[in-house]
């Protein structure tokens, strides 16, 4: 029984003593009763309220921890981390647009309202419903690393065996566009031109800008003004988002940025060739040989995005989807083929048994996206085997329930970082399972002249070492953080959804997957579950830090239990601060009520969006 409840419960009388002792000091005091001490006042500033003993209030259904009750709908849905999108997705599934429409006209708007995540800099993967086919499919929108650019060039500039995760050496070609419409020839009804009508008119007229996404955009522009973070050019970005004083907007500042919406009107009127053929990819061009890059127009008209068919695993009666390509999508089928092979219901929610076995689950998995994974075009990756049930059985044999696994190595193969995700949902059954970044942070710091979006840093991920499948190659795709997350329940789609940020991904995809099959948790509390992140491993992929140790380190929510972080240390491991880096999640969720569809829509409580159905 909840203590409210419980309280109710009580004659009077009997709950004067605990309120009594509950009444901060000082208040109340009267007669002859000296006044007690008066407690400390909270400190002045935003982060006044941080206080680890005060919490939510308590709501009278669901779980303890769940921050709001999903959405409901009949006719379609949308979840996004920004409101201001959410509303535009729902508003183009009413005017007749189909889900991939809805999520072009999302990303479109994302692109001006949360920068620090996404933008058409950047690439771009989808996972889809298609109900004609009643499957799966996917769709890669990722670019390849500039012709001219050669392995010596790129090991000159590296930094302790690393590329630099800014400037021209971390830019590879954007596929957002071209996704966009690659995705639109396929599916989409309306016109393609009145896909971009949102997001120009928001970023001409502006709008205010969220808390969160204010904040790292003011993180952003202070790393662009130093005068040693290596980047060619940053004046370009500090004039875009700099605002008045140089340092970004304030929550609740109104940005326009008229650059993009120039920008957004090129594409609109001239499709996808006018970013790769035509007037920006000229534009782009004569930056990067101004600035000492190595972009260049003939490498962004080679580019073309490729539909994919989706790797997949069952995970107690729920088929878990993933992207493979060059991606660590496989991550996420790995750890729960590895978690298949213990009792996870009895090991407890949130008990230090339950996180334990899933931290070893994700090292063992990590270790093989550090030695495997990596673009399949150039290496033979062996994904087939890498998500098989007989390589899981193999790899969960080496965990104990009781004890670290030291050390951690990857399996041997027979021969031969920022995003933003949304999810949403028409009508006709269509679900789009949509993520998009320019890697880390904003990106790498460039800003070409007058277009109002920044490129994409995801070349920073390829590997220096001789040998290696993700080794820097010109024309190569780099190692992608980004996946889109999608199951499926026997012939039937189930949850269009994704949890956002770099190497977190695959680690709260399987903690959704974990939250709703073993624990039953709905769509909402799914998410608003506390989230364990692990950080390093034996082997790195470029946002590693090589000086974690063997057993890494892990980061839990303020809401784990204080017994399970208690006992988790006691095991060995080694407990970091919880630094906001768990992620952002949305969902869609299809049901079947009779013969009724029904669309359940979920938000990140993280984030500064929200989840709309109609």
């Amino acid at each position: 029984m909840r203590r409210r409840t419980f309280l109710a419960a009580l004659p009077a009388a009997a709950t004067m003593p605990a309120l009594a002792a509950a009444r901060p000091q000082g208040a109340g005091a009267s007669g002859g009763e000296a006044a007690a001490p008066q407690a400390p006042a909270w400190p002045a500033g935003e982060d006044r309220y941080m206080r680890p003993d005060v919490h939510a209030g308590d709501r009278p259904i669901g779980a303890s921890f769940a921050s709001r009750t999903a959405v409901y709908g009949l006719n379609g849905a949308a979840g996004t981390s920004h409101p201001l999108a959410t509303q535009v997705g729902i508003d183009i599934l009413r005017r007749g647009g189909s889900a991939v429409d809805a999520a072009i006209a999302i990303n479109a708007c994302l692109g001006l309202l949360e920068p620090t995540a996404c933008g058409i800099g950047g690439d771009v993967y989808a996972m889809i419903w298609d109900p004609a086919q009643r499957k799966v499919v996917g769709l890669a929108g990722s670019g390849r690393s500039p012709r001219g650019l050669s392995l010596e060039t790129v090991r000159s500039r590296a930094k302790n065996g690393v590329l630099p995760s800014h400037g021209a050496i971390s830019v590879s070609v954007p596929g957002a566009v071209d996704g966009w419409w690659t995705m639109h020839q396929r599916y989409g009804k309306l016109p393609w031109a009145s896909l971009f009508e949102p997001a120009i008119a928001l970023a001409e007229a502006g709008a205010p800008v969220p808390d969160m996404i204010a904040f790292y955009i003011r993180r952003g522009m202070a790393l662009f003004a130093r005068s040693d973070n290596g980047i060619e050019e940053t004046a370009n970005a500090l004039r875009t988002w700099g605002m008045a004083d140089g340092k970004g907007p304030r929550a609740g500042q109104v940005f326009r940025n008229p650059d993009l919406a120039r920008t957004y009107r090129a594409i609109a009127a001239g499709g996808r060739d006018a970013y790769y053929q035509g007037e920006i990819a000229d534009v782009i061009d004569r930056y990067f040989r101004r600035i000492g890059g190595w972009l260049r127009k003939a490498d962004l008209a080679a580019h073309r995005s490729e539909w994919i068919e989706p790797a997949r695993t069952d995970y107690r009666g729920a088929t878990v989807h993933a992207i493979g390509a060059n991606t660590q999508g496989i991550a996420t089928l790995q750890m729960l083929n590895i978690l298949e092979h213990f009792d996870m219901d009895a090991a407890g929610f949130q008990s230090p048994l339950s996180i334990h076995l899933q931290i070893e689950a994700k090292r063992l998995a990590y270790e093989d996206r550090a030695r495997y994974y990596a673009d399949p075009q150039f290496a033979q990756v062996p994904v087939e085997w890498l998500a098989s049930k007989d390589y899981a059985a193999q790899r969960a044999k080496l965990i104990r329930p009781d004890r670290i696994l030291t050390p951690v190595h990857p399996g041997q193969a027979p021969s031969r970082g920022d995003t933003t995700y949304f999810s949403c949902a028409d009508a006709s059954g269509l679900m789009v399972s949509m993520i998009q970044s320019n890697f880390r942070g904003m990106g790498s710091g460039l800003v070409a002249d007058g277009l109002g979006f920044m490129f994409q840093d995801r070349g920073q991920l390829f590997s220096l070492q001789d040998g290696h499948p993700n080794i820097y190659a010109p024309g190569k795709r780099p190692f992608q953080t980004i996946i889109p997350g999608f199951a499926t329940r026997g012939d039937d789609p189930w949850m269009s959804f994704g949890v956002m940020g770099g190497d977190m991904q695959p680690q709260g995809q399987a903690q959704v997957i974990v939250n709703r099959v073993d624990y039953g948790l709905e769509i909402q509390s799914a998410g608003d579950a506390p989230r364990w992140h692990h950080e390093g491993s034996s082997e790195t992929m470029g946002e590693d830090d090589p000086t974690l140790g063997p057993k890494g380190l892990l980061r839990l929510e303020s809401g784990v239990p204080q017994a399970t972080k208690q006992a988790l240390a006691g095991m060995g491991w080694t407990l970091g601060e919880s630094d906001g880096g768990f992620g952002r999640y949305q969902c869609v969720e299809h049901r079947m009520d009779g013969d009724t569809r029904v669309y359940a829509a979920a938000s990140e409580m993280r984030a500064d969006g929200c989840a709309l159905a109609y």
